[in-house]
């Protein structure tokens, strides 16, 4: 049975690392940025650009990219298989058909911006089973962790290959006791992991996303770009990445675990939200308010979740 996860996990990994997004550079590999926007190009976009200026960016670049810009159909008329630009079965099965999904409900709603914002809660909302089991699992180890930290105690200065055995035997009894399966938590996060990277894959490979707006907020455009164009909207964009990103993290994060843990956990929590603070910078706002929304979706499942307890 661990071997058959082994497998699963490889393999999931594999596809993530395949398929994923490049960027368009010179003949010197030196990246190439829209300046108007401050975004870096991707070079394996799905779809034709429909914007002059960045059309002709593309043009100029075109023997850099992975599919030739003639090849590639206008975003509005995009299919969800497209046989003649095979990019492989990450890009075919999850990238392209979310891809996809945005541009028709974006054509729908008449605006890209909500369509990747409506997308990324709907695709909350399909994991929300999958998020309450990673919850339950986690208070069933907070009860589980007294006896956890007694057995520990219990086996502190016994290395012996006996000992061990038994330490090993005596905490799977203690997980069945309390209903834990020890390889939920990393299977839920495999299940999680390809649609959110295929997600964020797509925006990344669809032009016409980053060349609509939001209100006052070009869909393109880097929070660094647009305040210093003199559009301060965008200091409320970052305020709320890092209010909803803090929220989401004090939310999920699980009192489990010794006080060594607890604090290595700290430190990792504090500066993931550091590091998410100095890029949300230089995010494209498409992708900007798709963060902002999931993390303000997932502290309200987090609150509901509880409550429900």
């Amino acid at each position: 049975m661990k071997r058959k996860k082994l497998i699963i996990i490889a393999l999931l990994l594999l596809t993530l690392t395949t398929g994923c997004t490049k960027y368009l550079s010179d003949n010197d590999n030196k990246r190439i940025t829209n300046e108007k926007t401050g975004q870096s190009l991707t070079s394996n976009i799905l779809c034709k650009p429909k914007d002059p200026e960045l059309l002709s960016i593309y043009e100029k670049y075109s023997d850099n990219m992975e599919v030739k810009l003639e090849k590639l159909q206008d975003c509005e008329k995009m299919k969800v298989y497209d046989k003649n630009n095979y990019n492989g079965l990450w890009v075919q099965f999850f990238v392209r058909p979310l891809a996809w999904l945005i541009i028709k409900l974006g054509l729908l709603v008449k605006n890209y911006g909500i369509s990747v914002m409506i997308i990324g809660l709907l695709l909350r909302l399909i994991l929300m089973p999958f998020s309450a089991k990673t919850m339950k699992q986690s208070e069933n180890m907070k009860k589980a962790q007294p006896e956890l930290e007694r057995l520990e105690k219990k086996y502190k200065d016994k290395t012996d290959s006996d000992s061990m055995m038994a330490k090993s035997q005596e905490t799977m009894m203690i997980y069945k006791k309390y209903n834990i399966n020890p390889m939920g938590g990393c299977l839920v996060s495999f299940i999680q992991l390809p649609l959110f990277f295929a997600f964020l894959e797509a925006i990344n490979r669809v032009p016409a996303i980053f060349e609509e707006s939001l209100l006052s907020l070009q869909l393109g455009t880097t929070p660094l770009v647009g305040i210093k164009s003199g559009n301060y909207w965008y200091l409320i964009l970052i305020a709320l990445i890092i209010i909803t990103t803090y929220l989401s993290f004090k939310f999920s994060m699980s009192n489990t675990g010794s006080s060594e843990q607890q604090k290595q956990m700290q430190f990792m929590t504090t500066f993931m939200l550091i590091f998410i603070s100095i890029a949300s910078f230089s995010l494209p706002t498409a992708i900007a308010l798709y963060w902002v929304v999931t993390n303000g979706f997932s502290v309200i499942q987090t609150l509901i979740l509880k409550k429900r307890r």
